[in-house]
């Protein structure tokens, strides 16, 4: 922790905090100025990462986020870059440019602190996550999210910017290196070999999580999502776009914590998310009881996987219209010279966008369920036998989504194969 201080990075905590408040006008500015002695702090990391703290005065509220240099649930045996902290700005403030209704604002950062202010989402705003396990509908859900990834996924791609911009991009994210390697190791490498950080719910999925170790078919399909994921540079991700990551009322949608941003495959935000849709959707049978069979919501939780890419596909394709004589440079409107052939490069550009999707969103599912870092909408079904039969339900639709991706043409096809593996 030395080496830590000597930067002049130290640990903020309730009183300190208000010290650095005081002596930051963005900040202090925010809760009314002047004395801040009457101000509430309360710590809400419930993470796996930060401190983060809500600030309230009588004049208004902030979020305080500060990155440790370690794993906060493992402890200070796994360290970790606190750079993520300026990645997650950086990207906070590029998404928010581009996509202002569904981004909170950044209202400082100190990067020798590893510390950003923010706009406080005030309730009744709640994790999507919660809002899932309680069996809320959300009916704007869908068309917001697909807003936010077709904006921040089309304008940070080569299909609205030049290359000069867009390698320049790369170049400056290409260093939130240790987030990337994190998630190549949760996701798409410890689940298919023997790992002291995986689990599962043992001893009921035992037999399960080694045949996902065993599988040379799905382990051959997860080295070309790892490569892709690697390599392929396509836009501005979040890179971590879960139910988690998401916050929401019935008619507002707020995108929070991607630490992970880099430019990587679009595929991995939207398979992210609907992935995580999917796990919620097989949690429903665990939650159920006598009072509610959660069976009109586990309809309304399919019918918007269903929206969210057809309505994201809509919107892309139209970005794609309105700006194809623009800067973009990866179809050049001198070469792309009719619309029979614009439409067909669409057509191609959507279908391998869907099928990056699935695989992505499969391998995100079969984490949560043999790997490191589980979800709360399967974790808190008490009864281990019963969320062990929901888990193996989506373990088994994930691998077969993910072997066989390609064959998916629509959504509402894979609505149905998600239907056929649910043990209602």
């Amino acid at each position: 922790m030395a080496a830590e201080t000597e930067q002049g990075f130290h640990p903020l905590d309730e009183v300190s905090l208000v010290a650095y408040i005081n002596a930051t006008p963005a900040l202090a500015s925010r809760l009314g100025g002047g004395s801040l002695d009457s101000i509430e702090i309360k710590e809400v990391g419930d993470g796996n990462l930060n401190f983060v703290y809500i600030v309230q005065s009588e004049a208004g509220a902030i979020v305080v986020k500060q990155a440790l240099p370690y794993v906060r649930c493992v402890g200070d045996s796994w360290p970790m870059t606190r750079e993520r902290a300026y990645f997650e700005a950086s990207t906070l403030r590029e998404h928010g440019r581009l996509c202002p209704e569904h981004t909170p604002e950044v209202y400082h950062f100190d990067r020798a602190m590893s510390l950003m202010g923010m706009r406080y989402i005030e309730p009744p705003h709640i994790i999507l996550r919660k809002g899932l396990i309680a069996g809320v509908e959300y009916p704007l859900l869908a068309d917001h999210v697909s807003d936010y990834m077709a904006k921040t996924l089309f304008f940070t791609s080569l299909l609205y910017n030049n290359t000069t911009d867009h390698k320049n991009g790369v170049a400056k994210y290409s260093e939130n290196v240790e987030m990337c390697r994190l998630t190549e190791q949760v996701v798409f490498s410890d689940p298919y070999r023997v790992s002291q950080y995986n689990r599962w719910t043992s001893p009921y999925l035992d037999e399960d999580a080694e045949a996902v170790r065993q599988d040379d078919e799905l382990k051959l399909e997860v080295a070309e999502l790892k490569s892709m994921f690697i390599e392929r540079a396509q836009a501005l991700i979040h890179g971590d776009l879960h139910t988690g990551s998401i916050m929401v009322t019935t008619g507002s949608t707020q995108v929070i914590d991607p630490e992970f941003g880099f430019y990587g495959p679009m595929g991995f935000d939207i398979g992210a998310f609907l992935g995580n849709l999917i796990l919620a959707y097989y949690a429903q049978n665990g939650h159920a009881n006598q009072a509610n069979d959660r069976k009109a919501y586990k309809k309304w939780i399919l019918k918007t996987i269903e929206e969210s890419w057809n309505l994201l596909q809509k919107k892309f394709v139209e970005l794609w219209n309105k700006h194809k004589e623009g800067n973009g440079e990866a179809y050049l409107p001198d070469i792309y010279n009719n619309s029979k052939l614009v439409s067909v490069a669409q057509k191609k550009y959507m279908t391998n966008l869907f099928h990056d999707s699935l695989g992505f969103g499969s391998a995100k599912m079969i984490r949560r369920i043999v790997g490191i870092a589980h979800v709360e909408d399967l974790e808190s079904i008490k009864d281990a036998s019963k969320r062990a039969e929901c888990e193996l339900a989506a373990l088994n639709c994930a691998k077969t989504i993910l072997k066989g991706r390609r064959q998916f043409e629509t959504i509402e096809r894979v609505i149905e194969h998600i239907q056929s593996f649910d043990q209602d």
